[in-house]
């Protein structure tokens, strides 16, 4: 297994080890001023980046680590629809007229991954096609009733799978149907931020790597600062999610950081890794602490899973992920692993996106819950509009109430274990 850092200041991800670029951008030394100053490199940062330089801002993006450290350089990779939410429980919390506005962007981060990708010429990978593979009858009703309700709010893209169809997607017999989504997807996720980061340095915004804040001053020109220097600026957009700290409490407090483990076989035989996954679709299946999985580009198959609430990781990450994999390919008890690592994503108690403003200048976005490759994309460009003077959408969002995890920072990760395993429990139990 490769455990060596692969790209200086990154995971040792396969993602890592894989990208198209690995140039380290300089840190941020003196005082510098822009219209815009971005706290955090991943998709959400850089997708508002992205959002107000092409329309003539000029930007500056301040990283602690690498453009894409975080979760959006290391999640599975795959393009899921929606929300971690239905829209049917966003309709029953927050109201039908919400849930209708929120469902008329359900399908635009997908739709703005895309778009990019061509205007920009990014080579990530991107392929079509996501299946959701259902252990258990009920997981396949409750699948056709999300479907149905799915439809109503435009999404008709998604297809129910039989039994005797899941072989066309994944050759496994773990599972007793599922459901397809074609607007789903896969990409290579750090090659995706990273070809969107150059976009913006194209059209002359400036990011800064191993540039960590460690301060915001509050006013009618907001100063961020670093150890080396600052940024003035007229809007302040602070998009750290899980590796904000705890800079900002106001954020934070209501955010808890999330593992997830990933690992990355040796390459395949490209007969083999194509009758396990014929379709080459993007596979996660119905759990409440779900696996996911697909091929890459050069035949390994990339399979993650498994949760660490608090951000903890296990002491023997493919110890977690293996033994699922292999209950799913029997066939791959012989292959070598040769990535393995993890990521933390920002969950909410709502499960459903955070965002807001910390003063009439600074806004905030975190909080995607597992679902942030397309949400990231949609709120970043939502918040570069609510920045340029059109807050119709940046309104829905941050009317949506934020509430903070029972049991404050002591017990707020226990009693999140403890719902955890109860629903767990519910899906061994097939109830």
């Amino acid at each position: 297994m490769n455990t060596s850092a692969t790209n200086p200041g990154h995971a040792p991800s396969w993602y890592a080890a894989s990208a198209n670029d690995k140039t380290v951008r300089p840190s941020l030394e003196g005082d510098l001023s822009a219209d815009i100053c971005v706290i955090g490199a991943g998709f959400t940062g850089i997708s508002a980046a992205l959002q107000l330089a092409e329309n003539g801002y000029s930007v500056i993006v301040l990283e602690g680590e690498r453009v894409g450290f975080g979760a959006s350089g290391r999640n599975g990779g795959q393009i899921v629809n929606g929300y971690s939410r239905d829209l049917e429980t966003i309709a029953r919390r927050y109201g039908p007229d919400k849930a209708t506005r929120l469902g008329e962007m359900s399908l635009e981060g997908g739709k703005i991954i895309r778009e990019r990708v061509a205007k920009y010429g990014i080579k990530c990978d991107l392929v079509d096609g996501g299946f959701f593979a259902a252990f258990t009858d009920k997981q396949v009703r409750e699948m056709a009733h999300v479907k149905a309700h799915w439809e109503k709010h435009g999404h008709t893209g998604l297809e129910m799978v039989s039994k005797a169809e899941v072989g066309t997607y994944v050759k496994s017999d773990r599972y007793v149907g599922g459901m397809i989504d074609r607007l789903g997807g896969h990409i290579h996720p750090l090659n995706l931020v990273l070809g969107e980061a150059a976009a913006v340095e194209s059209l002359g915004g400036r990011i800064f790597e191993q540039s960590r804040v460690i301060g915001v001053d509050f006013g009618a020109n907001p100063v961020v600062r670093t150890a080396k220097g600052c940024v003035t600026a007229k809007y302040v957009l602070v998009c750290g999610n899980a590796y904000l700290g705890t800079m900002l409490p106001k954020i934070t407090d209501k955010m808890m950081p999330v593992s997830s483990q990933v690992m990355a076989t040796e390459p395949l035989d490209a007969k083999l890794i194509e009758e396990l996954l014929p379709a080459n679709y993007c596979v996660e299946d119905a759990n409440y602490v779900l696996d996911y999985y697909r091929r890459t580009a050069d035949n390994r198959l990339l399979y993650g899973g498994g949760i660490g609430y608090g951000g903890q990781d296990p002491a023997n990450l493919t110890g977690v992920i293996r033994p699922n994999m292999l209950k799913t390919f029997p066939q791959l008890a012989d292959t070598k692993i040769e990535f393995a690592w993890s990521g933390n994503f920002a969950l909410t108690l709502t499960r459903i996106p955070h965002m807001g403003k910390l003063a009439d200048n600074v806004y905030f976005s975190h909080g995607d819950s597992g679902h942030g490759v397309t949400t990231t994309h949609l709120l970043g460009k939502i918040l570069g509009e609510a920045v340029a003077g059109h807050s119709g959408r940046y309104d829905v969002w941050s009317s949506l109430t934020a509430l903070p995890f029972p049991g404050g920072k002591t017990f707020r990760v226990p009693l999140t274990v403890l719902g955890a395993w109860w629903y767990g429990m519910r899906d061994k139990l097939g109830v």
